[in-house]
């Protein structure tokens, strides 16, 4: 009798509007009876007196939760039908299925004030002009964003005590996956796991993350990438950059099971943002967890040196082995100003000269070049001094070199054939799923038909890819160790920088 007194002539001149909302699509699956409960206020509403067709259903928010409304865009059509006064009544089964933040909520009701709108619930009409019923909505709202907290306090208190002992499941990289028992295990395929291996030992040898971008290039190579998609596999693309940073960087990689290395938030717009935490302030940090491609002590020492090379140029950071005969190549320091000298490199008398260049004044304060000196007669004197040192190991050390570098090319050529394997399966594969079809249904089959060629393609250019690489490793190996600068590569290793094949 209450209601019905609420409900006044201008209000049922205007539309019934009936919110309908459920946080998430496993509850708009499972939850039908919630569901069917918010869809019966429709009876309340023409038992108020509104006719059925003047009852606009607002549904299109299923599945979103109501934490906010920057994401939901149902509601911001209800607030902006009830601000321009089309509503006479907002519906919902309760508050917080039309908001569970304050903000949200309270400007709902502000705006319903200003138009003269009411709102109802299981519990009753309410007119928001009304102090008491302003402070009863106010006071369901509160409720309501308490009520998610704690739910919230809940769940995250569960996954937290799980994550301190190191059983919560997270999505692994690249390289992971669970067993039957939900242990964490190296990835069964070799491919993966050998090419993933061979990375980290890459980086080891080139001390870059970029030089390791540019050896997979120059070798060939491709890195594997899991997709989202359920089920979708494994795929191999060219590595770059950013997924070597992200290799190195995941301490899973070390066997360590790690967990709140980023925190998330939202913005007012609804965009969610993240910002990297320090790894003292990680929620959890278990080395040796499970199984790894590196140890622990290695995953540290790789962070150091790529902070090193981030450091620029800094005097106190020793540049990665670079391309370039000068024995000296970022290990020369200025004696003026302490930075490290660059080399330059030039033609001259018809051959490549080189010159250590202390030019940082000029980049950054167009300021007259520090000092610049010739290249070959320190290299000679630097050459002399490390050849009385080291003559009488200098022969082990080249066939330790050479067997270094054929070391190396064998482990790309094996990672080679590990891609000529997989293309094969892939190319059995259709031609079982194209002997298998119906001959008569062309439709088909000429789509299995195109599919095999096109995977038998991808094994001829694998296998041809191989055999180019073959040879050119073989060059590679002759030029470099069995040519005039065999002697000059000693040198720089006794320098301490690593011979580049």
């Amino acid at each position: 009798m209450n209601e019905s007194r609420k409900v006044q002539s201008h209000h049922l001149e205007r539309d019934a509007y009936l919110y309908i909302r459920q946080s998430s699509m496993k509850q708009v699956v499972e939850n039908v009876e919630s569901t069917k409960r918010q869809y019966a206020l429709r009876a309340r509403a023409t038992a108020l007196g509104w006719p059925d067709d003047r009852v606009v259903v607002i549904d299109s928010d299923q599945g979103e939760s109501g934490a906010s409304a920057a994401w939901r865009e149902g509601f911001r059509r209800l607030v902006t039908d009830v601000g321009l006064g089309r509503a006479g009544i907002v519906m919902g089964l309760e508050v917080s299925r039309l908001a569970r933040n304050n903000a949200d909520w309270h400007r709902l009701l502000e705006i319903c004030a200003l138009a003269n709108t009411l709102i109802l619930d299981e519990d009753g009409v309410y007119d928001p002009t009304s102090f008491n019923d302003r402070l009863l909505l106010g006071l369901k709202g509160t409720m309501s964003e308490a009520e998610l907290h704690v739910l919230k306090a809940r769940l995250r208190g569960g996954v937290l005590n799980k994550v301190r002992r190191g059983e919560y499941r997270c999505v692994l990289p690249t390289g992971f996956v669970y067993d039957e028992s939900g242990a964490v295990v190296l990835d069964p395929d070799a491919q993966v796991r050998e090419t993933i291996a061979h990375l980290f030992e890459t980086f080891a040898r080139v001390g870059s993350a970029h030089q390791t971008v540019k050896a997979f290039r120059d070798e060939g190579l491709r890195f594997p990438s899991r997709l989202r998609a359920p089920a979708a596999g494994v795929i191999f693309r060219p590595l770059t950059a950013s997924a070597a940073m992200r290799t190195l960087r995941n301490p899973r990689y070390a066997g360590a099971y790690a967990y709140g290395q980023r925190v998330y938030s939202r913005t007012v717009d609804g965009k969610k943002t993240q910002r990297k935490r320090a790894s003292e302030d990680w929620l959890a940090c278990i080395p040796n967890a499970h199984p790894g491609y590196i140890t622990w002590d290695r995953y540290q020492e790789n962070l150091r040196l790529l902070a090193s090379n981030g450091h620029g140029y800094d005097a106190a950071r020793a540049s990665p082995p670079r391309e370039g005969s000068a024995l000296l190549q970022g290990r020369a320091v200025c004696g003026r100003c302490g930075q490290h000298l660059r080399v330059r490199y030039r033609e001259a008398r018809g051959k490549l000269e080189s010159w250590y260049v202390c030019d940082r004044a000029t980049d950054s304060r167009a300021e007259p070049n520090c000092q610049s000196l010739a290249g070959p007669p320190i290299d000679e004197a630097v050459g002399l001094l490390v050849t009385e040192k080291m003559t009488p190991a200098a022969v082990e050390l080249a066939l330790e070199i050479r067997r270094e570098v054929e070391a190396r090319y064998e482990q790309a050529d094996l990672l080679r054939c590990r891609a000529i394997e997989r293309a094969q399966v892939d190319a059995d594969l259709a031609q079982r799923r194209f002997m298998m079809v119906d001959p008569a249904n062309r439709l088909v089959a000429d789509t299995l038909e195109s599919n095999w060629n096109e995977k038998l393609r991808v094994l001829a250019k694998a296998r041809d890819e191989r055999e180019r690489a073959r040879h050119e490793d073989g060059l590679a190996i002759d030029e470099a160790l069995r040519g005039s600068r065999s002697g000059e590569r000693v040198l720089k290793r006794a320098c301490g920088r690593r011979p580049r094949a």
